[in-house]
């Protein structure tokens, strides 16, 4: 089994510095704007070139490209960066192509996402325009996940975790600095965040080349489509992206049902994804990103015994991780959506309904980051075709709920499916993994997620008690506030450890002991 402890602690630290300024990005995008017309019409806005941002970056590439890119390198350094500047290359092309595209069809791509924009006036016009400012962004971020996954096959994880903290940087500068000018002008103050992020994307990519050319990335001009190991790629990319073409019909198909609903509900879900995002990506993606390169070797090796060791390893860190995190923050979502957006154009009722949305989210974490160790597995031999099918299965439930729950429960009908989706998603490719791998051990995982459940809720509980009847009444200013919740926090997971202990988590003093060593 490897040790794959290292490589999640480097990924964390860089991620957790990212997802800190991405909250701080959005606390100013809610000073700024609030819930209102102009935020509502810029998160649809970018949307819609984020509708393709999965298919050509992040994990369709890593997916795909990685398990390749590491049987490249075992050849010769020369092969490794061939394939490297073909797939660099044909992105470069395709995603410009795409932009461009884009650019000239936002008027209409607005009117139909963002049709139930339409009684308020300006509103949709308004997607539009920042829409044709935002597509070229899906031509930065696509290069920046390419640049991640070479880093990954050389087993650096820091620099790519870190380099959306710089896409984060530039997107509050931006809007900060623009603002002013904008109203001056009697222009919508909204364009300053679209440009922040196109210059944020752009940062995210040029941060990591010093470290992709130190690791010996020479660039050529190779750009073939019947190259045999590009089309390995392709075997693997295709059907990733069909599925997450899936996905990505999913979110555009419950951005069309959101948009009719009351003014704030695009912008309340919004926000409240991003804090959900936090534990997600510091954990949940972490360990799926590091375990997906040690899996592809032992996959080479055809080792199964470690490869089941290394995924269970894995599922028992990255819940040991989220179980807690997840119940702390539902438990505390109120104070520490308080603590963030509440302050400007946010007012106390967005903070009400963006924690009750939050509070959904977060039930769904340790199912969504489980999914992704899973899917790793499959990746790493070479079947994308199986991740996909429970992505269409997944899918179709969660459009089927929101389409019948929204009538009910309004915009909260959202993060519900989303979380009932992740359960359906992992379960599917969790039946289906012995074809894989041989016979898992399932039950031993399930007593340790029962347990870690336990541990948790209790920490969680006490934490809302100790915030509740002891530090609410201290007052309302912001150091009080931030105070509390971190306290109660730390109250809570020490708790939670205790518990976890007394419950005979013989991992969790594994663990804490892994990620603090050197």
């Amino acid at each position: 089994m490897e040790d794959i402890s290292r490589g999640v602690r480097s990924f964390t630290i860089g991620t957790a510095l990212s997802r800190v300024m991405g909250l701080v990005r959005e606390s100013v995008f809610a000073h700024l704007f609030g819930a209102g017309a102009a935020m509502d019409a810029f998160k649809v806005a970018f949307r819609i070139p984020n509708l393709l941002r999965d298919l050509f970056a992040e994990t369709a590439l890593s997916a795909a490209f990685v398990p390749v890119l590491t049987a490249e390198k075992v050849k010769s350094k020369e092969a490794q960066n061939r394939l490297a500047s073909n797939i660099f290359n044909v992105l470069f092309v395709v995603t410009g192509v795409v932009a461009l595209a884009g650019y000239f069809l936002s008027p209409y791509l607005a009117k139909w996402i963002a049709f139930g924009f339409g009684k308020v006036p300006g509103k949709v016009e308004l997607t539009a325009d920042l829409s044709a400012v935002l597509f070229p962004f899906l031509i930065f971020v696509s290069l920046a996940a390419w640049a991640m996954s070479y880093l990954n096959t050389e087993k650096s994880f820091f620099v790519p975790s870190l380099a959306p903290a710089f896409f984060n940087l530039f997107s509050i500068l931006v809007p900060l600095l623009t603002y002013g000018w904008y109203a001056a002008r009697g222009k919508n103050p909204a364009f300053g965040m679209a440009l922040g992020v196109l210059a944020g994307g752009l940062m995210q990519f040029l941060v990591q080349m010093p470290l992709v050319r130190r690791k010996g990335f020479r660039h050529s001009f190779v750009l073939s489509f019947r190259d045999p190991q590009f089309r390995r790629v392709m075997a693997l990319f295709i059907p990733v992206a069909i599925g997450l073409a899936g996905t990505r019909i999913n979110v555009l198909v419950n951005t069309i049902l959101v948009t009719p609903l009351e003014q704030g509900s695009v912008s309340w879900l919004d926000y409240a994804f991003r804090i959900m995002h936090l534990p997600l990506g510091l954990f949940g993606i972490a360990v799926g990103t590091v375990a997906l390169p040690s899996l592809s070797r032992l996959v080479l090796d055809n080792n199964v015994a470690s490869i089941r060791a290394t995924l269970t390893d894995s599922l028992k860190m990255v819940l040991f991780l989220t179980v807690p995190t997840s119940a702390l923050i539902a438990f505390l979502a109120h104070p520490i959506t308080r603590i963030i957006y509440q302050r400007g154009r946010f007012t106390a009722e967005d903070t009400a309904a963006t924690a009750g949305a939050l509070v959904l989210y977060t039930l769904g974490i340790p199912f969504m980051a489980a999914l992704r160790n899973v899917a790793a597995v499959y990746y790493a031999h070479k079947d994308a075709k199986t991740p996909m099918y429970a992505s269409f299965a997944s899918i179709g439930l969660n459009i089927a709920m929101n389409a019948t729950l929204m009538w009910v429960l309004g915009f909260m009908a959202f993060p519900l499916s989303t979380t009932v989706a992740a359960v359906l998603n992992i379960g599917i490719l969790i039946a289906l993994l012995p074809k894989k791998i041989g016979a898992y051990p399932l039950g031993n995982l399930l007593r340790f997620f029962g347990a870690l459940t336990v541990a948790s809720v209790a920490g969680g509980a006490a934490a809302w008690l100790l915030h509740r009847f002891l530090f609410e009444p201290l007052g309302s200013s912001f150091l009080i506030r931030a105070g509390s919740v971190a306290v109660c926090g730390a109250v809570a997971l020490v708790l939670f450890y205790l518990f976890s202990r007394v419950l005979g988590i013989e991992e969790a003093r594994d663990y804490v002991g892994r990620f603090l060593r050197k």
